[in-house]
């Protein structure tokens, strides 16, 4: 199974490597999710470690039925060769109706066919104010070509 684009990234491919994987993500669908990762992939998540399709399916699972409304945006912060890494910030809130923006940076592993063997990511959550929300587009889906990216990344 190949997942284009392929390694060795430009900026070009990277970037779009990215927006795919976010749009993947905004959709909370885990399995689909899951089917742009190796079978045995590697993930760091924050403090849990996780191995393979099927325990990515079960943490995603987990992550989205806690954090409600989720509305990510992931942005390409350097390449090279196979690796990418991104900065991101997400927002969601809780049971409770708190709300949080969520900020990370994750670093990705491509195998030759394009699916990513190793991903991982440090986030930390700040507690926010309904109002100050940023994201709003209809979820779940694809951030809108309208909304922006974060900030400019440094060339």
């Amino acid at each position: 199974m190949s997942r284009p684009p392929l390694p060795p990234f430009t900026r070009e491919t990277a970037a779009r490597k990215v927006r795919g994987a976010e749009d993947g993500w905004n959709s909370r669908d885990p399995v689909r999710v899951a089917q742009v990762y190796t079978e045995d992939s590697i993930w760091r998540n924050r403090s849990e470690f996780i191995q393979g399709r099927d325990e990515i399916v079960a943490f995603l699972t987990r992550k989205w039925a806690k954090e409600h409304d989720y509305r990510l945006i992931k942005q390409l912060w350097a390449f090279d060769n196979q690796f990418i890494a991104v900065k991101f910030q997400y927002e969601w809130h809780d049971d409770a109706g708190q709300w949080f923006r969520s900020y990370g940076n994750e670093n990705w592993e491509f195998n030759d066919e394009g699916l990513m063997r190793r991903r991982e990511a440090s986030i930390n959550d700040v507690m926010i104010n309904e109002s100050e929300r940023r994201f709003h587009w209809p979820a779940p889906g694809p951030r809108p070509a309208d909304v922006p990216e974060l900030a400019p990344v440094p060339k």
